[in-house]
């Protein structure tokens, strides 16, 4: 690392809203330089004298700061003095100056003063046309993951930090009457007028100061400075306990229903890290009653030769830097301006003490007073030209000045050389439409501002100021005051009168004269030979590509933007999206109107991953949920899966034993003995409403309507495909009263899918969905010896097989405690599924296993209750199960019912000609001929073991285990027309060359006819 002591070259010595008092040190590509706190690091920077920032996209050109705000393409940066403080991709004019920031550029090598690709660029420059990768690197297409090294290293895009953040996020939730979006002069007026009817008001903007243009503004306000002004407004709002104040708060998105959401820069400012107990950034999530869009407008940048040497700025970048931050970004300043505004940056210039070499003025005869006043000051004026050509490479060192005709088509006169080391460009104004754009409205064009303003919308929108192309300061605040009080009567508050707020009064306002519409400047030479006039800057979009994408035929402004990546960058082409629109529409012999604009989308900037995280990272991301009986577990040595987001006991070793042993043991004691399974946590869904057996129909393949109070049903849910994705048993509590179980993994799935079914097919319905997993525990003892073991523990409950049959339930207690007892089975044996409140579950479970001492009770895991289901052939959604097979392909055609009066989910996708061909892949057992041998899951079963390599594959294996009650291995899979391969042979062969044989046979192994289940 060096250090650069030289004086901060292009910094005035008085003005500004930096504090002096502070001064700061950063670092930059490993040299430090000095600045002041109220800096953007952007400003500090151009007062150091720094020209190049970075390199350009595609032909590695140098680039330079050009805006100063969030339009800003090319200061893209790298942040971060070590690795875990890392952020990609952050703007230098919009990151505030701290002591000790570090940046780098993010692309350049091996410096980005010295760019080795740039000599790639200059030869190879018209060889990379819109779309050449696709015409390009298409082929060999072996080579294709070389190429993409090669194009990712040339992106320059920064890179994601290799160690966890140190800092924290969060996320805040608002309802407001009134959110007002922009804090210029039209947002400040309409918050202060929306605030004084009461009405709860939240105010945001991006930049760390309140006022907008109104920081660099001389203009009067009221009698007093624009800046007073703005200070006496703020204070106000301050002091108001129903209005909240965003500053450093980018409204990045405008959803349906007047949802925004904020992005909030807390203490990015404060330093590499954010101070202790404080958090970096924080998301605000806002509803609102009524939105102000005062989001103001972005000064276009005029389309020359060259335009994209460092040096070339925007005229209203020029004025913010020498105004708010003393900073005069060069000696010698060409402006060149197509509209009375872009005046101002000449006559700042001048008044810093600088050299103004010539104002090129478009306009054939510009009138008005900044005419005059430039004039006054001696300032050379180019009437009727046009800068069609800037020279330089790593700073510009001078214009090319040509006359131009009054429609801005073609050179007319000689060129005329000047040298300057500065060009400002003001080519009028874009209102900033995008998050107008965000739910769907388009914006549409006024041919008077021309520029696009916002279209109609459905949301309860109004919009103030600059964004209605409304750019006089009095027109500004006028449209805030109306609005805001408009919005807060809306709302509720007071009522739509002129008098609740006065219009500020701007003292001496000067009236500005017609601009010209000029969105391409002409060269001497054709578009294409011309050297390159970049649209988009940060994606190297030249006006030659956008001319070449409509000639091979990119008609539509959607498709040029794909083809030519106009747009794509991450300043989401705030500077380059118009210019690109006019050039494709006059390419096309088209009005700007006919060839209309692109759609903005959310994010308005990029935003931090932690931001949209929030807190909801680590266990508050991926929260580990568990049972009420977890601390029983623990303390009897289980060991756990994840299932879902639950810890479940996997197996219950014993000292000594494998975890085959362990499995063993469970099995064999649950089917002579009794066993017992935490299954607290299968999904429960409550599910009420007088249509509830009518929406259970429509969702289950098999039929529902007849089910009684007290029973139980087994049902399949299949996708619209016909595919099966969960299953379980449903119980009807009342007439129209049901719980449902699925899958531990599923729950959260199937409440979605049924919550998103009845509001968006059958809303009609009165049904009621709640979730009620964690307020049940479930107990499932099993076994021979389950009902004696039961019958100690209840008094009020029938447990004989008479009263009390499978798939029936009943209501009573159990070891005191009230119960609901469900006599369902996933073992195959005689099983009692006990369910109490979750306050209870230790309780109860304790006592179960002093009752079952004498039968010997054995806590059994989730291993072992896959093995004892596998005996019996029951299949477990999403392992025996894959999205692609039906309830035919599973042998489950019984669980269908085709004669219900409405139709269900997955009916007609059952029947397409796919799911009914013959051969398809079925559900089959397989005995292996060695009956020790287990067949690993996702092993592939073919014909032929000998057949050559690619073998033609019949299926595979789902579910694999050695059965200890039946003495050898079991498995399930899935055969190619395997229900009528019965008996037959299928090979699997394993990674290790071996193969496996096995007899294909049926699914159930034990107790096909069911008998133990129904003792």
């Amino acid at each position: 690392m060096t250090s650069s002591n030289h004086l901060q070259l292009n910094r005035l010595q008085n003005g500004g809203r930096i504090d002096r008092s502070q001064p700061v040190t950063f670092e930059y590509n490993n040299k430090t330089y000095p600045g002041f706190v109220g800096d953007t690091l952007a400003s500090a920077m151009l007062a150091n004298g720094i020209d190049v920032v970075g390199r350009s996209f595609k032909y590695s050109r140098p680039r330079g700061i050009i805006a100063a705000g969030a339009d800003e393409p090319n200061a893209v940066l790298q942040l971060g003095a070590t690795e875990a403080t890392q952020v990609p991709n952050v703007r230098a004019t919009q990151q505030e100056l701290f002591h000790g920031l570090v940046a780098k550029s993010t692309n350049g090598w091996p410096s980005t003063d010295n760019d080795l690709m740039s000599y790639v660029g200059k030869v190879g420059g018209r060889m990379m046309p819109p779309g050449f990768y696709y015409k390009t690197f298409m082929y060999p297409q072996s080579l294709w993951d070389t190429y993409e090294g090669f194009i990712r290293k040339a992106a320059g895009l920064g890179r994601s930090p290799v160690e966890n953040d140190p800092d924290i996020y969060d996320q805040i939730n608002h309802h407001c009457d009134v959110m007002v979006v922009g804090a210029g002069p039209a947002g400040l007026s309409a918050a202060l007028a929306a605030a004084r009817t009461g009405a709860r008001v939240i105010l945001a903007d991006e930049q760390a100061e309140f006022g907008g243009m109104l920081l660099h503004s001389d203009e009067q306000i009221d009698g007093q400075p624009a800046q007073q002004w703005v200070s006496r407004v703020v204070g106000e709002l301050v002091g108001l306990e129903n209005v909240t104040l965003l500053p450093r708060s980018t409204v990045n998105g405008y959803h349906d229903h007047n949802f925004l959401t904020i992005h909030e820069r807390r203490t990015d400012h404060l330093g590499d890290l954010a101070p202790k107990g404080q958090v970096r950034q924080r998301m605000h999530r806002v509803r609102a009653a009524w939105v102000v869009l005062a989001s103001g407008a972005i000064e276009r940048p005029l389309v020359y030769a060259n335009n994209d040497v460092p040096g070339c700025m925007l005229a209203s970048a020029v004025s913010t830097y020498i105004k708010r931050y003393a900073v005069v970004p060069g000696n010698q300043l060409v402006l060149m301006t197509t509209n009375d505004q872009g005046y101002q940056a000449a006559l700042d210039w001048h008044d810093a003490g600088r050299k103004v070499v010539a104002i090129v003025d478009t306009r054939a005869e510009p009138t008005g007073a900044c005419v005059l006043e430039a004039q006054r000051r001696g300032i050379a004026l180019i009437k009727g030209s046009a800068v069609i050509e800037a020279k330089g490479s790593k700073r510009v060192n001078g214009v090319s000045v040509a006359a131009i005709n009054a429609s801005g088509e073609r050179v007319t006169g000689n060129i005329r050389s000047l040298s300057c080391d500065t060009l400002a460009s003001a080519g009028g104004w874009s209102p900033a439409v995008h998050l107008s754009c965000h739910t769907g409205s388009r914006p549409e064009w006024r041919e008077d501002v021309q520029a696009f303003v916002p279209g109609k919308t459905v949301q309860k929108q109004l919009t103030a100021g600059a964004i209605n192309g409304s750019y006089r300061l009095s027109a500004c605040l006028e449209e805030g005051v109306r609005q805001g009080v408009l919005a807060a009567a809306n709302a509720g508050f007071g009522q739509q009168s002129d008098d609740i707020v006065d219009i500020p009064s701007v003292d001496g306002e000067v009236e500005q004269t017609a601009p010209m519409a000029l969105f391409h400047v002409p060269h001497t030479k054709p578009t294409s030979r011309a050297p390159k006039q970049f649209v988009d800057y940060q994606t190297d979009v030249t006006a030659a590509g956008i001319e070449l994408a409509t000639r091979e035929g990119f008609e539509s402004i959607e498709h040029v933007k794909r083809y030519t990546a106009m747009g794509f960058g991450t300043d989401q082409g705030k500077l380059g999206n118009i210019n690109g629109m006019a050039i494709a529409a006059k390419s096309m012999n088209k009005s700007i109107p006919e060839t209309g604009t692109t759609i903005f989308r959310p994010n308005y900037t990029p935003i931090t991953f932690g931001a949209i995280a929030g807190r909801n990272c680590g266990e508050l991301f991926d929260p580990k949920r568990y049972s009420a009986m977890h601390r029983w577990h623990v303390e009897n040595g289980a060991k756990f899966e994840d299932v879902g987001q639950w810890k479940r006991p996997w197996y219950f070793p014993k000292p000594g034993e494998s975890m085959q042993d362990a499995l063993n043991r469970e099995c064999l004691a649950t089917r002579e003995s009794v066993g017992i399974l935490d299954a607290s946590t299968l999904g429960k869904i409550d599910i009420q409403g007088k249509d509830a057996r009518e929406f259970l129909g429509r969702v289950y393949t098999n039929a529902w309507a007849k089910l009684g109070v007290g029973k139980c049903r087994y049902g399949l849910m299949c996708g619209e495909d016909g595919m099966v994705f969960d299953d379980g048993v449903t119980a009807c509590l009342a007439e129209n009263h049901f719980v449902m179980t699925t899958t531990t993994g599923g729950a959260a799935r199937v409440l979605e899918w049924l919550e998103l079914y009845h509001q968006t097919e059958w809303p009609e319905l009165e049904v009621y969905f709640n979730t009620v997993t964690d307020q049940w525990s479930t107990l499932t003892i099993s076994g021979p010896n389950s009902r004696k073991l039961l019958s100690e523990l209840t008094d009020d409950i029938d447990l004989s097989n008479d009263n009390f049959k499978f798939m029936d339930w009943r209501e009573g207690t159990v070891a005191g405690v009230p119960a609901r007892v469900f006599r369902i089975s996933f073992t195959g044996e005689l099983s009692f599924e006990v369910n109490v409140q979750s306050n209870y579950g230790m309780q109860v479970w304790e006592k179960v296993f002093e009752a079952g001492k004498k039968y010997n009770l054995t806590p059994y895991g989730t291993e072992t209750m896959h093995i004892l289901r596998a005996e019996k052939g029951f299949i477990i959604a999403g392992q025996d199960t894959d999205g692609s097979v039906t309830p035919m392909d599973l042998g489950m055609g019984w669980c269908v019912a085709n004669k219900k009066p409405f139709s269900y989910i997955g009916k007609r996708g059952m029947a397409r000609e796919d799911c009914v061909k013959p051969n398809r892949k079925q559900l089959v057992g397989l005995k292996t001929k060695d009956p020790q041998k287990v067949i690993p899951e996702g092993s592939q079963a073919v014909a032929d073991p000998n057949q050559p390599i690619p073998m033609t594959m019949l299926g595979h294996v789902t579910s694999s285990y050695y059965s200890a009650c039946l003495g050898h291995s079991i498995a399930m899979g899935f055969v190619r027309g395997g229900l009528d391969k019965m008996g037959e042979s299928v090979y699997y062969p394993q990674a290790d060359g071996s193969v496996i044989e096995a007899e294909i046979c049926s699914p159930i192994f034990l107790d096909p006819k069911g008998e133990r289940q129904n003792v």
